[in-house]
């Protein structure tokens, strides 16, 4: 979401902190702040808001708010002029309960034209382009408040009634942007008594689209179901700023101040005559108290915030709250959909208090307790193997094969594992190839995790080589080498044996390139001259360790053969780049008066 330093100056009499002050406010009590830029004598943040948040805050009033909490600013409230009772013929039809709320309005005799620029600067510097004073001003709306709004050409619209229903199969509409879309029973459209005019939530429709020569226009301001607005915006692929905060869920109290808000702005910039408001309202959103205790949020953030602590963070929220006895019941803000129990308030008191508030404790063990009789199993297990030369692999729990299928997965892996073999002799393949990076001469891996089956799980154990693979149950492996737990054995002995001894580094996803190299080198000369040439000569290129996989002597010399690995991080190496370096490396040793083979 693009928030403007300059736009939400405006909610507030006192100056706001610096921009950095403010960004750094933002992250350590809200949300990440991705970035912030200077554009045009303003700043511009670029703030990601949470989808747990998005129905309260992809607006600046929403952010206003929380810089309101987190640097205790006082908010001015919204207050927008009351337009006196003019009547309307204006009738609204609402047949699907996925729209919650719908409000009307008509305004006849407007001006469409140019908006005014202090109207296109806000938009500009948020990157919204200008289209006329209309559609202008339901947008700057959308992202001061955060409510959606659409506007209808009357004029074009068969009668003055509006009807939110289903579509009809083989029903089409032609969106703004000029896609043609089938519409079926699943799909909400907004509709006038003979065709649909908009798709509901999503995109309005060219029928009753407002132009230079709209005299006339219904306003919308309505609600619809979150999950069916984002079912339809991926059916048909349009989303737009509209489908991104009705999916998230908007309350529907928020439609009354939006309604206020574009018939003041509207009128201001386009003149004409205002009728009433027709709403109707079919799900009305219910008032929600949540009651909760000091003891309740200290025992679970381990802190010993007073009373006067926890009551500054509803006051900074402004929220309505009554304390008794140490507990407080809180009127929750409609539009803070977020809030549904009590340990939703206790996060708002720790990140408006500050995260650094709470103290670092590790929570008391005891060691009497048990010890876990599976997991003792996995260690002295795993303990055994690796003592035996074997390396640990973890492969997919997915498969193309199993017992268990799966509702949802990625292609081809549909099912849950009925084995460990499949997955380790894939492990084994995969790591023969590989060989020269990883200087061994055969591959000995092992993998303990569960496997599948139609009537239970089962843990068990997998090992072997590229000849033979073994499984069998943890349980029958332990018995099988005499592995007997024993609480008098030192757990973090065993768990320090298990882990691994080389600090992981990843590998390049490029291929590498392998040359071997044997010389010639007198009896009397150290080997490790030798490597240091390789090592000297092989660029960073070179990115294993030279690996000595033979040595004879015969006479007054030793031959040494050495592997040598290449391999780049950042493309695919070819001949023509390894060969400069092994001339390199021919060239020292024959300058020593040694003799490549």
């Amino acid at each position: 979401m693009k928030i403007s330093y300059n736009w939400l100056q405006n909610y507030f009499e006192e100056k706001l902190p610096a921009p950095q002050e403010l960004s750094d406010g933002i992250v350590f009590h809200s949300f990440e702040v991705e970035d912030f830029e200077e554009i045009e004598n303003d700043y511009i943040f670029d703030i990601k808001v949470l989808p747990d948040r998005a129905h309260d805050c992809l607006s600046h009033w929403g952010i206003a708010k929380e810089v309101s909490a987190i640097f205790d600013l006082k908010i001015k409230e919204k207050e927008y002029k009351k337009f006196e009772d003019k009547g309307t013929n204006l009738k609204i039809e609402i047949e699907d309960n996925k729209c919650s709320r719908y409000m009307g309005r008509i305004i006849r005799n407007i001006k469409v034209e140019e908006s005014p620029d202090w109207l296109k600067e806000k938009l500009k510097v948020i990157g919204q382009k200008s289209i006329n004073n209309i559609v202008d001003v339901a947008n700057f709306i959308m992202f001061d408040l955060g409510q959606p709004i659409h506007c209808f050409d009357l004029d074009k619209i068969e009668g003055e009634k509006i009807i939110i229903r289903n579509g009809k199969a083989g029903e089409k509409i032609i969106t703004l942007d000029k896609k043609d879309i089938i519409l079926d029973d699943s799909i909400l459209v907004i509709a006038d008594e003979s065709d649909p005019l908009a798709i509901a939530g999503i995109k309005g429709g060219t029928k009753a689209e407002v132009d230079i020569n709209t005299k006339n226009i219904i306003i919308e301001v309505a609600n619809f179901n979150p999950v069916t607005t984002r079912k339809t915006a991926k059916k048909i692929n349009i989303l737009t700023d509209a489908v991104k905060r009705y999916e998230n869920e908007i309350s529907p109290e928020l439609c009354g101040l939006t309604m206020d808000a574009i018939t003041e702005i509207i009128s201001k910039v386009s003149g004409g005559e205002v009728e009433d408001i027709v709403d109707v309202y079919s799900v009305k959103q219910e008032q929600r108290n949540i009651k909760i205790t000091i003891e309740y949020i200290n025992k679970r953030l381990g802190s010993t915030f007073s009373k006067e602590e926890i009551e500054s963070v509803w006051n900074k929220l402004n929220f309505d709250y009554k304390e008794s006895s140490n507990e407080f019941d809180i009127k929750i803000p409609f539009l803070r959909l977020d809030l549904v129990g009590p340990h939703d308030l206790t996060e708002e008191v720790i990140r408006i208090l500050g995260y650094d508030r709470l103290v670092e404790k590790l929570p008391e063990i005891n060691n009497n307790n048990k010890v876990n009789d599976i997991y003792f199993k996995t260690l002295l297990a795993r303990h055994k193997l690796l003592s035996d030369g074997y390396s640990e692999i973890m492969s997919y729990v997915f498969g193309d094969k199993g017992d268990i299928e799966v509702l949802s997965s990625a292609n081809g892996k549909n099912f849950l594992r009925n084995n460990l073999s499949d997955g380790l002799r894939e492990g084994i393949k995969l790591n023969i190839l590989n060989l020269p990076l990883l200087e061994m001469k055969e591959i000995k891996v092992f993998e303990i995790g569960t496997i599948f089956l139609k009537d239970k799980e089962e843990i068990r154990i997998a090992y072997g080589d590229k000849k033979n693979v073994i499984e069998m149950s943890l349980n029958d492996f332990c018995e099988k080498n005499n592995l007997i737990p024993d609480s008098n054995v030192s757990m973090n002995d065993l768990i320090e044996d298990s882990r691994p001894k080389n600090i992981f580094k990843p590998w390049s996803i490029y291929p590498f390139i392998v040359r071997d190299i044997a010389v010639w080198v007198p009896v009397s000369e150290n080997k490790d001259k030798l490597k240091n040439i390789f090592t000297e000569e092989g660029t960073d290129l070179l990115i294993k360790e030279p690996y000595l996989f033979d040595q004879f002597t015969k006479e007054d010399r030793t031959s040494y053969a050495y592997r040598l690995v290449f391999q780049s991080y950042n493309k695919t190496l070819t001949d023509e780049e390894i060969n400069p370096i092994m001339e390199k490396i021919n060239k020292k040793i024959s300058f020593l008066g040694w003799e490549v083979r």
